[in-house]
């Protein structure tokens, strides 16, 4: 766990020394749908995440 917040720490410090702002919003994004995706793998919801794309 302790990589994890290592990752996000230098993922900010990233964005904080390029000035990158704009990149948060699609990070979070790339992140939550890499959680639904991972979360509903096999399950019953699985053909209602389709519709979304």
């Amino acid at each position: 766990m302790e990589g994890f917040f290592d990752l996000i720490k230098d993922l900010w410090a990233f964005l904080n020394e390029r000035k990158k702002y704009w990149l948060v919003p699609l990070v979070i994004t790339l992140v939550l749908l890499g959680t639904l995706i991972v979360l509903t793998q096999g399950s019953v919801i699985a053909p209602f995440i389709y519709t979304l794309f």
